[in-house]
């Protein structure tokens, strides 16, 4: 039987890991080369497939690839776009059939969140509804940790310890200049409708931190807010505060909606940060400061959790694994098996189950007040952001990051207009 070859994109924002599954996936199907013909990537996601920009990745060396597992963000470029349905439009999907079978693609990998699990899956039905075989595997990433069934994301632990230890390290600052300067810092977080990655931030408790959570799940109420805020500045003399970006009222506005939407139909948020700011000042008279974590939290490779990295790269080994087992519209999970000591597993999840599925913070994470987690929910995140797996660094002290040659191929059908 002649191998088909692969395509593999990534999609959504990028993690400090999403290029570790892009490893995993490469390499194994390297290593099954006698199934799996040459793996090409879309350049800038599953757009690539459309205008037929395909990277050859074969053209790269064996110690490139391997150095995507330390190498944060996307190697071959990510996109938001989402496909519409066939009913709505076909052309895209006939595109999509006619690239595939100028380059002899069996195998269809897309890297992503929530978005990315509907577009894979819509993929995965084309020889169903168009009579082309192809099989179709998520694998999945999300720094919101928002995706169902998997116990976690890859991207989300690195992120968790990205802010953990900033809002541990931030409020050791604070602690310093609290008695003449500022009292308040706020840290403003991603996090759109769940709050896992503001609860990570929940964690400096146990290291005497004074902090408060503001979580997407619980109504924000203004007078309880500031009642807490002043409570702990005049018991420990200042306040952290973690506030996720999808921060929200009783009556479901964001607090920085700015009345805009990006590509998936999603609202486009603001500065939240400095819209706390303002309700401390003005309530308190207290002095601040904020910062606005942003693509700071999901690049930050340099202090990746060494259990996201290890599972980053085992989802994309699982899927080509999937792939070759026959699977079709799947997506390889994480599933715990212990908490203390940590062990997991790979396991599976159909398609149909994931896409446009979010998965919020149980209210049992949550403190009866709102303003913190539970000891169920330390369980949960500490195990994800244990241990270190430090990029190697050069001898001007910067971390050594790989750039891929990202060469086409040559094109073999006509322009097609998004």
């Amino acid at each position: 039987m002649s191998s088909k070859n692969a395509f593999y994109a990534q999609s959504g924002g990028v993690t400090s890991v999403i290029n570790a599954s892009a490893c995993g996936v490469i390499e194994t199907c390297r290593a099954n080369g006698d199934r799996i013909g040459k793996v090409y990537a879309g350049k800038n996601g599953i757009i690539g497939a459309l205008t037929e920009e395909l990277i050859d990745t074969s053209l790269e060396s064996d110690a490139d690839i391997a150095a995507l597992k330390k190498t944060p963000a996307g190697a071959f470029g990510s996109c938001r776009f989402k496909l519409k349905s066939l009913d709505e439009n076909k052309r895209e999907y006939e595109r999509l059939i006619d690239v595939f079978k100028a380059h002899d693609i069996g195998y269809f990998f897309y890297n992503g969140g929530g978005d990315s699990a509907d577009t894979c899956f819509k993929v995965s039905q084309l020889s169903k509804t168009l009579g082309f075989p192809v099989q179709a595997i998520h694998v999945p990433k999300t720094v919101d940790n928002d995706l169902p069934i998997t116990d976690v994301c890859p991207g989300f632990g690195s992120v968790a310890k990205y802010i953990a230890v900033s809002a541990l390290e931030a409020s050791f600052d604070v602690a310093s200049m609290a008695k003449t300067s500022t009292k308040v810092f706020i840290l403003e977080v991603m996090g759109r409708h769940a709050g896992w990655i503001a609860a990570a931030g929940g964690l400096i408790e146990d290291y005497g931190i004074p902090v408060l959570v503001l979580l997407p799940e619980v109504d924000f109420d203004r007078d309880k807010f500031i009642a807490a805020v002043r409570d702990k500045v005049e018991n420990h003399g200042y306040c952290t505060v973690v506030v996720s970006e999808g921060a929200r009222n009783a009556d479901g506005s964001f607090l920085a909606e700015q009345g805009t939407r990006d590509a998936f139909g999603h609202a486009q948020l603001g500065g939240v940060a400095p819209v706390v700011a303002n309700l401390v000042r003005d309530a308190l008279g207290y002095k601040f400061h904020w910062a606005v974590a942003d693509y700071l939290q999901r690049a930050a490779r340099h202090i990746a959790s060494a259990t996201d990295v290890e599972q980053a790269y085992a989802v994309g080994r699982a899927a080509v694994e999937l792939a070759l087992d026959g699977h079709n519209a799947v997506m390889p999970t994480i599933e715990r098996v212990s908490s203390d000591p940590y062990e997991w597993r790979i396991g599976t999840a159909d398609l149909a189950d994931v896409a446009n599925v979010e998965k919020t913070m149980p209210l049992d994470f949550i403190s009866d007040g709102g303003f913190g987690i539970t000891d169920r929910c330390r369980e949960y995140l500490y195990p994800l952001i244990r241990g270190e797996d430090y990029p190697d660094y050069d001898d001007n002290g910067l971390p050594r990051y790989v750039t891929l040659q990202n060469r086409l191929i040559e094109q073999k059908l006509p322009a097609f207009d998004l």
